[in-house]
């Protein structure tokens, strides 16, 4: 009877690595299949909230370091003067980069629509707008547009008031009234 304990104990040990083996195994495998936790959508809401935490000063070296793509020292930046967690502030800079917002100071409220005897406003940062259709792709770079703009000009094209939104396009940048026209045909809306 002695003589089988010793290959009765090596059989439970190996039975027992086995066991913890496929447990490590399936926690592995369960935690490979669920996505990962993904930040909240960023959006413009989330954008301008963020935007309005902001001094002038740390909004421009903000920008300045999402344009340099050092997003690390842009969420540092925004976690010490924002007071937020690191996850709020990382999900903020992700939602001002998708989401470019201009300063506004506090005492400021959100502009009314734009009245066509003022110049547009010109942002610390260049929009970069793409339209295409086929084989034929149009960009519009311009520091006097943003979201909000760019999504007006959108809405025009797509009520069919071709016109409107092209001269709203030059208004916003630095093309000719043709080449805003080309790139409104491209809007495939």
């Amino acid at each position: 009877m002695e003589s089988l304990l010793i290959p009765f104990l090596i059989l439970i040990a190996v039975a027992v690595a086995v066991a913890l083996a496929a447990r490590a195994w399936s926690r592995r495998r369960r935690t490979a299949k669920e996505p990962a936790q993904q930040p909240p959508a960023e959006s413009a809401e989330l954008a301008r909230e963020a935007a309005a935490k902001l001094s002038e000063d740390e909004h421009r070296r903000l920008y300045s370091l999402i344009a340099q793509g050092q997003a690390m020292a842009a969420i540092k930046l925004y976690y010490e003067v924002s007071g937020q967690g690191l996850r709020a502030s990382r999900d903020a800079v992700a939602a001002l980069a998708a989401h470019p917002q201009p300063f506004r100071s506090p005492a400021q409220e959100p502009s009314e629509p734009e009245d066509d005897d003022e110049p547009p406003q010109r942002f610390p940062y260049r929009y970069r707008a793409i339209a295409s259709k086929g084989d034929v792709t149009r960009e519009v770079s311009s520091n006097m547009l943003n979201d909000e703009i760019y999504g007006r000009i959108r809405t025009l094209a797509r009520s069919g008031n071709i016109e409107a939104a092209a001269t709203a396009l030059t208004r916003h940048s630095d093309i000719t009234m043709k080449q805003a026209r080309e790139f409104i045909a491209l809007l495939d809306d």
